[in-house]
């Protein structure tokens, strides 16, 4: 092929990708032939320390107060434990986990701003105000499998959830399968309209012509080709990929399929169509996963394998001091100064945190830390009486999205058919969630009930039993549900944080390619575990 025709086809995709998004562009490239084929994962095996790492070498193992107890911090002391090392987690929070915290019926919080709650929810109901799932490829499921935490899926996308955006004028919501078949539909319907016209034949071969014609008629559930008329031809009216407005049933009751099919207009002004792209990501591909019983039984495992009086709680490290012969840490713990003494340490800490915390690692790490910029999220959990959403709107799982202020609410992917469940009532981050966090927590949920009742209707009110919100800028001690990262982990900035100052290591998501998720935690604590060892062992 000519470098002009690749070029031609370059962009034919590009613009397929604009107007469909992505799922649509790889399904292209995938009937012309052009999708890349599937590799096996060729990351490089980690090795964790030994034992016999030290008895070969006639050498002690080395003692290494880690500072922080979130999922880097406790990975590391882990790690490290498995060779023998003395480690010592030093976390201010009254638990372990960092910002992997589930909220459970007694639990009891008061953020910056003075707010206290107590959650209310029944035995067996909670909430996972961090971290909710898991890709199957990442690191977090090996630790769930080594640490005998067992696993069920995660319903992150539900064909039978809502997609509602007040702003375009949408009055009632519209089911995610119904949404998806009209975009899909009509994009194919365009995109088939303009191959078989002609307005393509620069980009595309007769043969490729013909299979993207073949793969568009299945893809969009579309009428074929009418000879002699172009405008009959290539049509899409819907169909049962769009739901049913009554389902089939026994002999005699073929159902009836959901009608009312809009306009290409209507469809494109929705703005629905934006909604899709998130389930072709890397990291939210179906399937996902959650430890059984919430996402804390992670940290819980880990501190016993650590050993739990090796984690100490309502710890907070107030300076950092780096010296020739090791490491000494400060900390505050019930109402007393102490100091510990280690050979290394590992400050596993939100950046932000550590920034503000007294330290001599130098001004380049203090401007790298300073560089890290906290990202605002919250949630909320409304605990429901019945679970109204199985029985009422079949729904099983998943998220519906919205453009209100809610920004996403997630149905439980657990306790199908109990008696009661929670619901995530908002996941929302930036502005949004800085709205809400400045409420009070009544005010919170009065907020969420009154724009998730638009959506479901009256038993979003009648049926709520209690709630409990967590906003992570708020948080005593962590202040961030993540972080920004200008240029990414490796950007020149952050160099000062990918290497150690000292006697001290960095480890962290933010310090990663996989921020946000536990995953990224996991990643730079095994960098930062590797790291140091080999440093002692040398």
């Amino acid at each position: 092929m000519s470098q002009g025709r690749g070029a031609s086809r370059r962009d034919f995709l590009r613009a397929v990708g604009v107007s469909g998004g992505a799922g649509t562009m790889l399904a292209t490239m995938g009937a012309l032939g052009l999708a890349p084929t599937a590799e096996a994962a060729s990351a490089p095996a980690f090795r964790a320390p030994r034992h016999s790492d030290f008895s070969l070498t006639g050498r002690a193992a080395a003692s290494v107060v880690v500072v922080g107890g979130g999922i880097a911090g406790l990975t590391a002391a882990y790690e490290l434990g498995k060779a023998g090392y003395d480690c010592t987690v030093l976390e201010a929070r009254d638990r372990a986990g960092g910002r992997n915290f589930t909220v459970r019926g007694g639990d009891t919080t008061r953020d910056v701003l003075g707010h206290r709650q107590t959650a209310r929810f029944s035995e067996g109901q909670y909430l996972n105000a961090g971290p909710a799932r898991i890709a199957q490829w990442m690191l977090t499921m090996d630790y769930c499998r080594e640490l005998g935490v067992p696993v069920e899926v995660f319903t992150n996308s539900n064909a039978s959830a809502y997609l509602f955006n007040a702003s375009a004028g949408m009055t009632a919501p519209v089911r995610h399968r119904t949404a998806k078949a009209d975009v899909y539909g009509y994009v194919a319907e365009l995109l088939a309209k303009a191959t078989d016209g002609g307005a393509l034949d620069a980009e595309l071969t007769g043969e490729d012509r013909e299979r993207l014609l073949s793969f568009l008629e299945g893809f969009g559930s579309l009428g074929g080709r009418v000879d002699g008329d172009p405008a009959a031809s290539w049509r899409y009216t819907g169909g049962d990929r769009r739901g049913y407005a009554v389902d089939p049933g026994a002999a005699g009751t073929p159902g009836t399929v959901l009608g009312g099919v809009p306009d290409v207009s209507e469809v494109l002004s929705s703005g629905v169509g934006q909604y899709f792209s998130f389930e072709f990501g890397y990291d939210q591909a179906m399937l996902m996963f959650q430890p059984v019983g919430g996402m804390d039984r992670i940290p819980a495992a880990l501190t016993r394998a650590i050993g739990s009086r090796r984690v100490l709680t309502g710890a907070q490290a107030t300076e950092i001091t780096d010296r020739s012969d090791g490491v000494t840490v400060t900390y505050r713990t019930g109402g007393r100064t102490r100091q510990l003494h280690a050979d290394y340490c590992i400050a596993a800490l939100p950046p932000n945190i550590l920034a503000t915390t007294r330290h001599n690692l130098g001004a380049r790490v203090q401007s790298a830390l300073e560089a890290c910029s906290p990202v605002s999220a919250g949630k909320i959990g409304l605990e429901y009486r019945n679970r109204w959403w199985e029985t009422d709107h079949r729904i099983y799982g998943g998220i519906t999205e919205t453009d209100l202020d809610l920004s996403h609410i997630w149905y439980p992917s657990h306790g199908f058919h109990e008696r009661r469940g929670v619901i995530v009532g908002y996941y929302n981050t930036g502005a949004n969630a800085d709205a809400y966090a400045a409420l009070t927590p009544r005010e919170r949920e009065a907020r969420a009930v009154s724009h998730g009742e638009r959506i479901h209707g009256a038993k979003y009110r009648t049926e709520l039993a209690s709630s409990f919100s967590h906003h992570w800028r708020q948080t005593p001690f962590v202040e961030a549900a993540w972080h920004r990262m200008p240029g990414g982990a490796d950007a020149e900035v952050f160099a000062p944080l990918n290497a150690p100052a000292g006697r001290v290591h960095f480890a962290g998501d933010h310090l990663s390619h996989a921020i946000a998720w536990q995953h990224g935690a996991f990643c730079s604590a095994r960098k930062a575990v590797t790291e140091l060892h080999e440093r002692v062992l040398a």
